[in-house]
């Protein structure tokens, strides 16, 4: 039952994609809780990372390089509201700390019995931010996200 699906965007300046996960809620939640679980799925298949900082908390940052296929990227992360086992708010610096035009990104899960149904919402600063960020596989990469996410929580090694 691994749904993968884009959901349509509620305005031009967004990308929905929902995914079924094969597991509870709660293990899909902890999955974000450490950096050593999210090394496990975050970033592009093969990629490792490297943790500066990690505090997981409102106004808490993830601080850290991806290190992948295609090179070194900064992965700056402020978390903004932190709602167990239902939700996660992020704002992604995909240029690091410094960078102009951050995406505020929202993860919910809702319980659908022995599963759990992700939906992950990228909402950038305008439409033209969107088209770009879509020029450079952020549909692709949102999609990649929940199927590596799914991957691991199905291994059992969310937790």
């Amino acid at each position: 039952m691994a749904l993968d699906a884009s959901a349509p965007a509620a305005t031009d300046r967004e990308i929905v994609v929902t995914r079924i996960i094969e597991g509870p809620r709660r293990i899909v939640f902890d999955a974000f809780t450490d950096p050593e679980r999210l090394g496990r799925w975050w970033g592009p298949t093969g990629a490792a990372i490297t943790t500066r900082s990690f505090d997981f908390r409102p106004g808490g940052v993830w601080d850290a390089t991806i290190k992948g296929p295609q090179g070194e990227f900064p992965n700056y992360v402020v978390w903004k509201e932190i709602t167990p086992p239902e939700r996660i708010v992020w704002m992604y610096y995909g240029m690091g700390k410094d960078d102009p035009n951050p995406v505020e990104t929202t993860l919910t899960l809702a319980a659908r019995g022995d599963v759990t149904e992700a939906t992950l919402r990228l909402m950038f600063g305008s439409k033209e931010a969107r088209e770009t960020a879509l020029k450079y596989h952020a549909l692709a990469g949102a999609k990649l996200t929940l199927e590596r996410l799914a991957a691991v929580v199905a291994q059992g090694k969310g937790q």
